[in-house]
């Protein structure tokens, strides 16, 4: 019995340490972590280790970003980028940034309003899901996609207008949105899911 105590204590040590030093990111500038993509030329913003939650405040994420001496582009807000930071306030994305991801901002309370630019072009599945404190959305007009979940249970938001660039909206996007009372939907939209 008391070997098997000692094994299991040795089990969670390791699995503990491993999890401590863990890291999620190649590097850090100005307070923001960003992984470098496959082209080895552009980054993705990610989170700080594998407990997200580490961003507060306003966050302005650039359109490039320099790096040992590297300048690298930011092209996507990547998997959970944000998720779980319930202290963000305000986030202004640069305008190189093509693609926000699953989870991206998934339950940020804190945030009340997002601008996303024109540079834009999809909106992944759950991306600001349960931000209840979201009350203003403006979407750029490059969008083509908003994924299933994208706006689920923003309780706060009042008001959306589509853009005529979307032409997708996935499952349950806006579902549990229980303040909503305006939505102008643009012309190009082809499927609007369950």
């Amino acid at each position: 019995m008391k070997l098997n105590y000692l094994r299991s204590l040795a089990v969670t040590s390791v699995l503990l340490l491993g999890a401590a030093t863990a890291s999620a990111h190649d590097f850090e500038v100005d307070g923001i972590f960003y992984n470098k993509n496959e082209d080895g030329t552009t980054v993705s913003v990610t989170y700080e280790g594998y407990y997200a939650g580490s961003y507060d405040g306003a966050v302005t994420i650039p359109a490039s970003v320099t790096y040992s001496g590297k300048t690298y582009s930011v092209t996507s807000i990547g998997y959970a980028a944000f998720s779980g930071c319930s202290g963000l306030t305000s986030v202004s994305i640069g305008n190189s940034v093509t693609e926000i991801g699953e989870y991206a901002f998934r339950v940020c309370r804190g945030l009340t309003s997002v601008v996303i630019p024109n540079s834009v072009t999809s909106i992944g599945n759950h991306a600001f899901y349960n931000c209840s404190g979201l009350t203003a959305v403006s979407i750029g007009n490059s969008v083509t996609s908003i994924g299933s979940g994208a706006f689920c249970d923003c309780s706060g938001l009042t008001s959306v207008e589509i853009p005529n660039s979307v032409t997708s909206i996935g499952d349950y996007a806006f579902s549990g949105c229980s303040g909503l009372t305006a939505v102008s939907i643009g012309n190009s939209v082809t499927s609007i899911g369950s």
